[in-house]
This record gives C-alpha cells, sequence and structure tokens, in this order.
C-alpha cells in the first residue's frame, strides 16, 4: 500500500462518494467542492494529480472501492500488510541545532551588515532631519523578525541601539510610519536579491510561484470552479523565485491580489540569471506559455512546465513541440525534474511559519514593504544556516569594506567564546543570554 492508497481508503470510509449522471462525485479534501471522476477501461479525474502522472489518484482508488464495497463492482486489490512510511530526509542535527542556537543573535549582525550600503536620501534646507534609510530598513525587518507588536518592539530597539545597530535610539511605533514610505520597496527588493548573493554558487534551478498573506480586510469574490459565493481575508499576492537546494529567495514581486502568475516569470527568472546560473525552472501550469520556455531556453537552462489537458504539440521542430512530445511520452523523467517545483511550496511554508502568514499594516504600500521584510529575514536565517551547514562566508557586498567599529558595551561575560567565523558588536544582553544557553 502506498501513500495514495492509503487517503484513498481514509476517503472511501469517512465521505459520502455519490454516483450521479454518470460519475462519482468524490469530495475534496481541501475544498468543500467535489472531483467527478470517470470509472471504466480509461478512468479520469481532473485533479492535478491525475493529470500529471495519467495514473489513478486517490480519488479514482476511492471511487473504485465504494462501486465494489456498495454496488457490487470490482473494487481493487490492496495490500494493507504494512502502513506506508512518508518519505524523510536526513538533517545534521547537531550544525542545525547550532543554526538555530545562534539565529537570534547573529540576525541583527547579518542584517546591520546588510544595510550598511544602503543610500540615504538628500535633504536640503533647514528642519529636522531624517531617519536614515538603513536605519529604517534595520528597524523594519527586526520588527518583522520578532513578530511582536509596535509597543513591545521597544525592548528590542533598545538592545540593537546599544549594540551600535542604530544610530539613534527612535520610539517604536514609528517603524509603521517607515513601512509606509513607497521609497522603501525598491530597496527591499534590492536587499533581497543582494541577500541571496553568497550562495550564488550552490544553485542553479530555481522555482516560481506565488503566495498570499492575509490582511485584517475583508473580501467577496464568485468562486467559478464551484459556481458559488465566497468571502473571506483580503490578502497580498507575493511571487518568488527560490534556489531548490537551500531555499534561498532570488527575487519577489508583489502584484495585485488577483495577478495571474505567468506575467511575473520573466521578471522573476531575468533577475535572478543576473547573479545565478540559470539551469532548470520547475514550475507549475500556470506558467506555461511560448515566451517562457523560451526566455530560460535562451539563457541556457530548461523550464519544466507540465502541459494542460488542451495543449497541443504545435509548430513542428520548435522547443514548444520538443517538451511537449518530452513531457508526453517521458513522463517519469519529466516529473523528476519537476518535482524539484515542491521546493517553493516549502519556502513559503518556512516564511508564513516563522513570520506569520498574515500582515499587520493597514495600507497598501506599508503591507507591500512587510511581506518583503518577510522574504528579506528569512534570506537572511538561510543565509546564517548556510554558514554553518555549507561553510559559506556570509559577504553581501562585492566591495566588502570593514565598516566603522561599533563601540564595545562596558563589559561582557568572562569565557564566552564568540560563534564561528563572525565576529560582530556585541552588548550586555546577548553576552548573558549567549552565556544561559552555554554557547
Amino acid at each position: 500500500m502506498d501513500l495514495r492508497e492509503l487517503k484513498a481508503l481514509e476517503i472511501a470510509a469517512c465521505t459520502k462518494i455519490a454516483f450521479i449522471d454518470g460519475v462519482w462525485l468524490v469530495p475534496s479534501e481541501t475544498t468543500s467542492g467535489c472531483y467527478r471522476v470517470s470509472l471504466g477501461p480509461e478512468p479520469s479525474c481532473p485533479c492535478d494529480d491525475f493529470e500529471l502522472r495519467q495514473l489513478p489518484c486517490k480519488h479514482i482508488i476511492a471511487a473504485r472501492l465504494v462501486c465494489g464495497r456498495d454496488h457490487d463492482g470490482q473494487a481493487p486489490t490492496i495490500v494493507t500488510d504494512a502502513i506506508p512510511q512518508k518519505p524523510t530526509y536526513k538533517q545534521n542535527w547537531p550544525m542545525y541545532n547550532e543554526a538555530q542556537q545562534t539565529e537570534k543573535y547573529r540576525f541583527q549582525k547579518l542584517l546591520f551588515d546588510l544595510c550598511r550600503s544602503v543610500p540615504n536620501l538628500k535633504q536640503t534646507g533647514p528642519g529636522r532631519r531624517w531617519t536614515p534609510m538603513a536605519d529604517m530598513v534595520f528597524a523594519c525587518a527586526l520588527k518583522v523578525y520578532t513578530t511582536v507588536s509596535s509597543r513591545r518592539f521597544a525592548c528590542d530597539l533598545k538592545e540593537a541601539h546599544g549594540c551600535g545597530y542604530l544610530s539613534h535610539l527612535m520610539n517604536s511605533v514609528s517603524v509603521c510610519s517607515f513601512l509606509e514610505n513607497d521609497r522603501l520597496t525598491p530597496l527591499l527588493k534590492d536587499l533581497i536579491v543582494q541577500s541571496s548573493l553568497p550562495l550564488s554558487l550552490f544553485e542553479t534551478n530555481f522555482a516560481p510561484d506565488s503566495s498570499g498573506f492575509s490582511t485584517s480586510g475583508f473580501v467577496r469574490w464568485h468562486d467559478e470552479k464551484y459556481g458559488c459565493e465566497r468571502s473571506g481575508h483580503d490578502w497580498v499576492k507575493a511571487h518568488a523565485i527560490c534556489g531548490v537546494k537551500t531555499n534561498i529567495v532570488t527575487a519577489v514581486e508583489i502584484g495585485a491580489r488577483d495577478a495571474g502568475d505567468s506575467p511575473f516569470f520573466k521578471p522573476l527568472v531575468e533577475k535572478t540569471a543576473e547573479n545565478f546560473t540559470v539551469q532548470e525552472v520547475p514550475a507549475d501550469k500556470a506558467y506555461l506559455s511560448h515566451d517562457n520556455l523560451a526566455l530560460v531556453h535562451g539563457l541556457g537552462g530548461t523550464a519544466f512546465v507540465p502541459y494542460k489537458v488542451n495543449s497541443q504539440a504545435g509548430e513542428a521542430g520548435s522547443l514548444w513541440e520538443k517538451m511537449y512530445f518530452y513531457y508526453q511520452f517521458r513522463r517519469d523523467e519529466f516529473l523528476k525534474h519537476y518535482h524539484q517545483r515542491s521546493n517553493i511550496e516549502s519556502t513559503f511554508s518556512m516564511v508564513k511559519a516563522k513570520f506569520r502568514d498574515h500582515v499587520r499594516s493597514r495600507t497598501d504600500v506599508a503591507m507591500k514593504n512587510e511581506v518583503l521584510c518577510k522574504f528579506l529575514c528569512h534570506n537572511i536565517c538561510v543565509v546564517h544556516q548556510s554558514h554553518i551547514e555549507l561553510g559559506i562566508v556570509p559577504v553581501f557586498w562585492a566591495d566588502h569594506d570593514s565598516p566603522e567599529p561599533t563601540p564595545e558595551p562596558s563589559w561582557t561575560s568572562p569565557g564566552l567564546v564568540e560563534p564561528i567565523g563572525m565576529a560582530g558588536p556585541s552588548c550586555a544582553v546577548q553576552d548573558a543570554a549567549r552565556q544561559f544557553v552555554g554557547l
């Protein structure tokens, strides 16, 4: 028994599968709709799993089980001697533990180093001096990293100022106004790209996709698939592309709430190709187009995008035709490359689990900047973990000059050893914390 058969047994036992108008209505496990399954010599199901593999999915197996159980049909034979085990992947736990235990201490150092070359806005004439852009970015990213409210964030700001990461101590509530600055949006996009550079020698395959982050507003829409009205939280839709080995995000674009995925394929891939060697780009069928396939081919790589049910072979000898026949007649080999696309789903899961799947901001600009800060924080965490597990040097800028020395605190705890290879400013609070965890 494999995982599909196990899921099929659960569906057949726990849900109602009806036979209406010559098809079996198998309930979906994730939505309130049903899949219209046809049995016979050539079974069919509209789910993505069947369309990709062209083999019985869990919905077809569940329909066969109910047909054999309740309608004297022929049920499939399922051997239940052993329960299938979900595949697992090896983890270097000592290095993973070290990365997790030192991340919070090192996050501010890496963020400070990343922000050190941020240009400041020119201000002429009299008046109150503007907050440096480096301080704005640092404060916004640190707030998103801590996941606390603006008022509770005051302690973190005071600690960062004591460590020398901020030029002056600011009010924690003012960080909300920083996020509403539209000049921060292109700067955050550039910093996301810059934060991925330390892994440019490790990543060659990249997976794009989009995901939404819920807001405090609500919206109603008509569900075309199930023919009903739905309502729920509004969302900010982020289009991102990541490396499939380390889950580093190489580019992010924020589009309209209902914007399609395919138009964002080109800017994401082109921005990635500026700093990385692109060999493979696995993407779901929403990105299928002649231009997208040709774009990756022109960069010296291959786009593994599954074809739709109504896709045709097209012009003889074209790139579209070659990939079409490769998808049709060498499906297993194609899916081995396409399976790498699941890493972008893992990346979104990492970002949402660590920095929340919603935004606190209320204005459009602030919500976009907050989402971009989430991906920036994710990249810094990935770089820190890769520094320990892969031995990379976390250098973000090509002209890496040592910044002005940061004044050390007046006292340090005796006997403390600095974590591997990344000396930087420290403070009394962090020294005490490191002593507490035994570092």
